[in-house]
């Protein structure tokens, strides 16, 4: 790749991953991107790095632009290593001694990831700096999605370098929204569902906050994916509507099956749910990955959670997917369990205890059947169907 200019003397220097498929148990059918930038001037500024095996590369691009013992100083808006990873590497090229600026809960970070040897400069919520003609404002960002990360916003240029943020597990040769459109919309949504839904509270907060003070804002440039020059409010708008969590008449029918009776159970209910208006979805958990089935998680007002009972406990990706979702910790949903047994049938048991913890609303008990549904089997299942679609009235 080659670096090219986002704004006057402001670099767009990275990393396209095109074959990575995996990022933390998420599913990136479509690779990812991993964004860093220099801003050249009086002094030349870079703001953040890649990941470690992409460092050679890298570093040929900033040689494009800049002979790299010129930076005068390195910005680490989030220590996570596909970020930070050749931090330590880059400082030896520039200078050890060159200052590395991170808040404060990011020094403590890259001590212990680096173990010493960095010159780090903790910077506070709010602050500003001069570096030559440019002027930064590091907003902390805690726990968006780690403790350490932060904002840096380029006030001349009204740009917003948001880290993990905003971003999208995208590989393309688009760089900015309006080159893509649409279509980036859901990778963003996905991105959010699975990273950053647990901390839509302090999204909402943070949102208001930036509000509160005014920035003007004509670019954000997040640390994956595509920037936003267009408008760079829809992004901002989607995130609050996201955290806001305010369900749709939608239900996911979530499941999985040994011999096909949980599943048609599954299909008799969502058959069900439709006939009720409800814009209903089954979801087998070997066919879609739970990455994406989160993303309809987000804004769908009912969960229903089918499991045979194998061991006298759930069947292994129901298990998977129920604590990968409790992780998340949606909100507003109402829910019910459902499942096929042989002899102990304790699947809908213990997937009740699961939907309780995460404080869903439980409209049914719970329908189990033994072996393969008969036709009152089935006329349960529809029933199940019905009583969640009129619980979406209260």
């Amino acid at each position: 790749m080659k670096p090219f200019e986002i704004g006057k003397n402001i670099f767009w220097l990275g990393a396209v991953d095109w074959n990575v498929r995996d990022f933390h148990g998420y599913s990136t059918y479509q690779g990812t991107t991993y964004n860093a930038f220099l801003i050249r001037g009086e002094k030349n500024i870079l703001i953040d790095t890649v990941k470690q095996e992409f460092f050679s590369d890298w570093m040929d691009q900033i040689r494009l632009l800049i002979d790299p013992k010129k930076i005068d100083c390195v910005i680490s808006n989030h220590t996570e290593l596909d970020h930070s990873g050749s931090l330590e590497w880059v400082m030896h090229v520039i200078g050890s001694g060159k200052p590395v600026y991170c808040s404060k809960m990011g020094a403590q970070n890259l001590t212990r990831h680096f173990h010493g040897g960095l010159n780090l400069t903790a910077v506070n919520d709010g602050e500003e700096i001069k570096l030559g003609e440019r002027t930064l404002k590091f907003l902390e960002t805690r726990m968006l999605h780690w403790p350490d990360s932060m904002f840096t916003y380029l006030q001349e240029d009204q740009i917003l370098f948001s880290s993990d943020a905003f971003g999208q597990h995208y590989a393309g040769t688009e760089r900015f929204d309006d080159q893509i459109g649409e279509a980036i919309m859901p990778h963003a949504k996905k991105y959010f569902a699975n990273i950053l839904l647990l901390y839509s509270t302090l999204i909402l907060k943070l949102a208001e906050k930036v509000t509160r003070m005014g920035l003007p804002i004509k670019m954000i440039c997040p640390d994956h994916g595509v920037m936003w020059r267009k408008d760079p409010r829809k992004i901002v708008q989607a995130y609050v509507e996201w955290s806001q969590q305010k369900p749709k008449k939608k239900a996911l029918v979530i499941y999985d099956s040994m011999w096909h009776s949980t599943q048609a159970m599954a299909e008799a209910i969502v058959e069900s749910l439709a006939r009720e208006g409800v814009d209903a979805r089954p979801m087998h958990l070997r066919t879609i990955h739970r990455s994406d089935v989160m993303t309809d998680v987000l804004d769908a007002g009912a969960i229903l959670i089918g499991s045979p009972t194998l061991n006298n406990g759930l069947f292994p990706t129901v298990a998977d997917f129920l604590c990968y979702m409790k992780g998340l910790k949606p909100q507003n949903k109402i829910a019910a369990a459902f499942g096929s047994y042989g002899w102990s049938g304790e699947a809908v048991q213990l997937i009740n205890q699961d939907l309780e913890e995460m404080k869903f609303r439980i409209v049914d008990p719970g329908l189990k059947i033994q072996y393969v549904p008969d036709q009152k089997g089935f006329e349960a299942c529809h029933a199940l169907g019905q009583k969640v679609a009129r619980a979406f009235n209260g």
